[in-house]
């Protein structure tokens, strides 16, 4: 197990329990916490804290997590498709079509969570485990289910007090 090691200029990975590729991670800052199988793409761009217990980031889009990402275990983001539509050939040419993710500060997924290209997860949501998100989820909308919808909302006056106070895991 290793408990601190450098890596790109001034990314330090806090713990790590298994294995991560981020030599082509785009940006980051500051510390990160990998407790499962993490591979990042080139167009990965890190918030402050994130936690990765094993997320795998697939295709050439761009993905930006905001500050305190948590994820859970076999967690999934595809970040382009196939061009099937207009492309060449069939079932699909050579071309890829990218579609970028955008994860929004203080978010969580659950365990074995698919995110679907051009997508954005708002602030404080949260994504429940074996879901596959089609569609923007809303700041602090709790989802769930396959599409995933929402459920539930978190409650907004709590969150904004832990926030204001700095209460981050």
């Amino acid at each position: 197990m290793l408990s601190r090691i450098k890596l790109l200029g001034n990314l330090f990975i806090r713990k790590v329990r298994q294995r991560i590729v981020l030599s082509q991670v785009a940006s980051h800052e500051g510390e990160i916490f990998v407790g499962g199988s993490t591979r990042l793409s080139k167009n990965t761009y890190l918030g402050k804290n994130p936690s990765f217990n094993g997320l795998m980031i697939n295709g050439i889009g761009k993905v930006v997590f905001g500050d305190n990402f948590h994820s859970g275990t076999g967690c999934l983001i595809i970040t382009s498709i196939h061009n099937y539509d207009l492309g060449k050939k069939i079932p699909y040419d050579e071309t890829h079509i990218e579609k970028p993710v955008l994860i929004q500060d203080n978010v969580w997924f659950g365990d074995r969570v698919t995110i679907l290209g051009k997508v954005t997860i708002g602030e404080g949501a949260i994504v429940q485990a074996g879901a596959v998100v089609v569609k923007d989820v809303p700041p602090g909308a709790i989802v769930g289910g396959n599409p995933a919808q929402i459920f539930k909302y978190r409650d907004m006056d709590h969150y904004r007090n832990l926030k204001n106070k700095k209460m981050f895991h």
